[in-house]
């Protein structure tokens, strides 16, 4: 029995995948940083919040409550995998976090210009006040730099590992 004990004792943890980690950090990215947008709208120093998000797809009071802002913030999370995804296909080996402030500076360009029109709430750029247009920026660049860094450093560690266990099998 103490042989038993022994050996899981000494059986290291497998790390999770690169797809599971991905999927985790873009979750909880969108989730944290949406909910500070909310905290960012509520203290006035935007006019966008995350039920924004709902305005295209849903009718109904009960998106302008609390629920709404739930729902909204985690649907937010689950879009975010995908943005977490492209980052991971496309920018996974750059390992400076301005590569991930850049993306979030895209992100804010595609959400603000590009799906602008897809949200009634958002008015154009150009319409916004600059407050808005700075604390939405800031979020996305940290948004960016939080998915960006996890990934890369993720992935910098996961490699790391496969090198080692390679060179314990030599």
């Amino acid at each position: 029995m103490s042989d038993k004990h022994e050996l899981e004792q000494n059986e290291r943890e497998q790390p999770l995948s690169m797809t599971s980690l991905t999927v985790i950090t873009g979750f909880v990215g969108g989730v944290f940083w949406s909910t500070i947008g909310y905290i960012a709208y509520v203290l006035n120093l935007t006019e966008v919040g995350p039920r924004v998000i709902l305005e295209p797809w849903t009718i109904g009071d009960w998106k302008d409550g609390w629920l709404g802002t739930v729902i909204s913030i985690i649907l937010i999370g689950a879009v975010s995998i995908v943005a977490a995804y492209i980052y991971y296909w496309t920018m996974r080996r750059l390992k400076k976090m301005w590569f991930g402030a850049l993306y979030g500076i895209v992100l804010f360009a595609l959400v603000f210009f590009v799906l602008n029109p897809m949200f009634p709430n958002i008015a154009p750029v150009g319409d916004l006040k600059i407050n808005t247009i700075i604390t939405s920026v800031c979020l996305y660049v940290l948004y960016g730099v939080f998915v960006g860094y996890s990934i890369s450093y993720e992935n910098e560690e996961q490699k790391k590992m496969k090198e080692e266990q390679e060179m314990g099998k030599a």
